[in-house]
């Protein structure tokens, strides 16, 4: 609760914000028997609106006047009902929207303070994609702060069956979570438990989206992504108009989007905007990369040293005599080729963006080309390694690309220990895997398992995608009732 006695609200003031250069405290009395304070943190106001439209209206209305003890409040409010106010009586809440941005205005007998939205800290705006770029669609990009995000969002579905709830995560950082999704689309159960998932988040700080999907994800252990992310508005207004959750957290320029399956992480937001014959087979290529990006190097490495005779003969002679002057066997050779793309792949991350693409083409060239000549390798091996991290890049979704990565390595050292016998039990452990998780209580595979119950409806946006015309259907995510949307 808040005192009525604005000297002990000063004194605790002081106290808590000890040492705290950035905080801005002020007393005023403008006229006999009134004592205002302010708090508010410089740079994260807007100091144009406190001066103008707080501190000089409300010092002119008070000025001479005759007041008596407490009854300055009820003045004060009426002065400032045409910015967005509110009262509270509660001081822990009160200094949660300090820290917020928000300005504290405190007045001499009152048990209230006066939140003034001010929030006015410095930010990139709405800035350009960097991360999902396509040749047709919006330019515009998700910003750091959540109500910039939550507006881009609302641009694009203008209906008031888009809810937005907001919550603060983080016993320390008590950072602003806003989750949105369409009322009577999306599935009441799915809503109710995102809700139930961010409501049990117990950490001092949430400081990016990627920490929350940490947080609420259920299969912790598995490398592959339970929920998906994006930077771009348009892509994450499409998901809800699908039925699914966004969640946008304040200070990352990326949301979730849940639920999640492997089919949606294929997709990109270029995939309808261009012609169906020529996305669907971007859409096959994608797959065709993923299953490279896994099992290539796994089925080299059977063929080459435990079957070679599953390889025409020419092809086997040309391999067996690239690798006569190779003193590794080809197991090493595999594993130290990918963990030099490896690194040469998060050096390019880390570097500055001008010069990163380079480092990666040149260093990959450079060390290919010295590692042939110098017989540490054989050509055929650079090639499947190549032919491996180009199939990753084709795949839409980082996060899918990381999770293959992870178990490529995974298939390489079972080929190696059992052929091609190790191969096979590598990709269906990865199957068996992929088949047990669940978002929000659908399948992670869905619509190539479970497509009955949507009556195959979901196949049409899969590996290939129908004319736009015949996409009546939304996907399952969606309520029963409201499956039609064309």
């Amino acid at each position: 609760m808040i005192s009525v006695d604005i000297s002990k609200i000063i004194s605790r003031i002081e106290e808590l914000f000890a040492d705290c250069a950035d905080v801005i405290k002020g007393e005023v009395s403008p006229c006999p028997g009134v004592r205002l304070y302010m708090v508010y943190i410089d740079n994260m106001i807007d100091r144009r609106t406190i001066d103008r439209h707080v501190i000089t209206p409300v010092l002119e209305r008070l000025k001479n006047a005759s007041v008596p003890y407490g009854g300055a409040f009820d003045i004060v409010k009426k002065t400032l009902s045409t910015l967005d106010i509110q009262e509270n009586d509660s001081f822990d809440d009160i200094l949660t929207f300090i820290l917020s941005g928000d300005t504290a205005l405190f007045i001499d007998g009152s048990d209230k303070g006066i939140i003034i939205a001010s929030r006015g800290f410095g930010n990139r705006g709405v800035p350009d994609v960097s991360t999902e770029v396509t040749v047709m669609g919006s330019r515009e990009a998700f910003s750091e702060v959540v109500r910039i995000n939550t507006a881009l969002i609302r641009r694009r579905i203008r209906d008031t069956k888009l809810k937005i709830k907001q919550l603060r995560i983080g016993k320390r950082s008590q950072t602003d979570v806003a989750f949105m999704y369409v009322e009577d689309i999306a599935r009441t159960e799915a809503v109710t438990e995102v809700e139930r998932l961010l409501n049990d988040v117990n950490a001092d700080a949430v400081t990016d989206v990627g920490v929350l999907e940490q947080l609420i994800e259920k299969s912790w252990y598995s490398p592959f992504p339970q929920a998906e992310t994006t930077e771009r508005p348009d892509k994450a207004a499409a998901s809800i108009l699908e039925g699914r959750i966004v969640i946008t957290v304040d200070n990352s320029p990326f949301v979730l989007m849940l639920p999640v399956t492997l089919n949606s992480l294929y997709q990109s937001a270029d995939d309808y905007f261009q012609r169906f014959w020529v996305m669907s087979f971007t859409r096959i290529l994608r797959f065709a990369a993923g299953l490279i990006a896994v099992a290539l190097p796994g089925l080299y490495l059977a063929a080459a040293v435990y079957h070679p005779a599953l390889l025409p003969s020419t092809l086997m002679l040309k391999m067996a005599e690239a690798r006569v002057n190779v003193p590794f066997p080809a197991v090493a050779e595999i594993l130290l080729m990918e963990a030099s793309f490896e690194l040469l792949r998060e050096a390019g991350t880390r570097m500055p963006q001008a010069v990163g693409g380079t480092l990666g083409i040149v260093g990959g060239l450079i060390i290919g080309n010295a590692a042939v000549q110098a017989g540490i390798v054989s050509p055929i091996v650079v090639v499947v390694v190549a032919l491996t991290a180009i199939a990753s890049f084709a795949i839409p979704s980082n996060a899918l690309v990381t999770g293959y990565r992870m178990v490529k390595f995974m298939v390489i050292i079972l080929t190696a220990v059992f052929g091609l016998l190790g191969f096979w039990a590598g990709m269906l452990i990865i199957l068996v895997h992929l088949s047990s998780l669940c978002s929000l209580g659908i399948p992670y595979l869905f619509p190539f398992v479970s497509r009955d119950i949507s009556e195959c409806a979901d196949l049409k946006d899969s590996l290939v995608r129908m004319p736009t015309r015949f996409l009546k259907k939304r996907p399952y995510f969606a309520q029963n009732n409201q499956q039609k949307r064309m």
